[in-house]
């Protein structure tokens, strides 16, 4: 009988043995469980922060587009005003008037720089995709100034023209406006109509 009880014990033993080693199995799987899940985690959590600095990033992108743009066509916008629309509505180009000479240079000066800053704000649009898609359409006006200042200095531009760069440039303002880029006009000084 001794012969059996012992083989008893020992078979109580390996059980329990088994069992002990079936726990540690279970805490060794569920602490590498939990590993993997926290380090899931984490690397959810770094994705959630890249995808945050991303969108952040394209956010100033647009803010900045928009706010190039908005500097651009206000230069082009106050230039042709007060060197084109207004001394053309005061007569100052027609044969005869004072400082016919003196208006039509500066006329044909701020029609180049008008074009010019025209062309970069379309260029900074593109930075802001809703900008982009309202300022598109408007290419081929922008493009129809291009010559506009050569025939300006030379006094070969008339109501037409004037109404031409009216309508490209309340065009762009409204196009600004609605994707959120106001334009308000910068008259810029002689000394930069030159620079364009």
């Amino acid at each position: 009988m001794a012969a059996c009880g012992g083989d008893d014990h020992d078979g109580a033993g390996g059980r329990a043995a088994s069992a002990a080693e079936a726990s540690r199995s279970a805490s060794v799987a569920a602490s590498a469980s939990a590993r993997a899940q926290a380090q899931e985690q984490a690397q959810a959590q770094d994705r959630t922060r890249a995808q945050e600095a991303q969108e952040a990033q394209e956010a100033q992108a647009r803010t900045f587009a928009r706010s190039r743009f908005a500097a651009h066509a206000g230069l082009a916008a106050g230039a042709a005003y007060r060197w084109i629309v207004e001394p053309y509505r005061a007569g100052l180009f027609e044969e005869g008037a004072t400082n016919r000479t003196y208006a039509l240079i500066k006329a044909g000066l701020a029609g180049t720089f008008a074009y010019n800053r025209l062309t970069a704000a379309s260029e900074s649009a593109q930075g802001d995709p809703l900008l982009a898609k309202a300022v598109a359409p408007l290419a081929a006006g922008i493009a129809s100034l291009r010559g506009l200042g050569a025939k300006f200095g030379k006094g070969e531009a008339g109501s037409a023209e004037v109404g031409m760069v009216e309508t490209v440039i309340n065009d762009v303002k409204g196009a600004g406006s609605s994707a959120g880029a106001v334009v308000k006009d910068k008259v810029p000084p002689v000394s930069q109509l030159g620079r364009g």
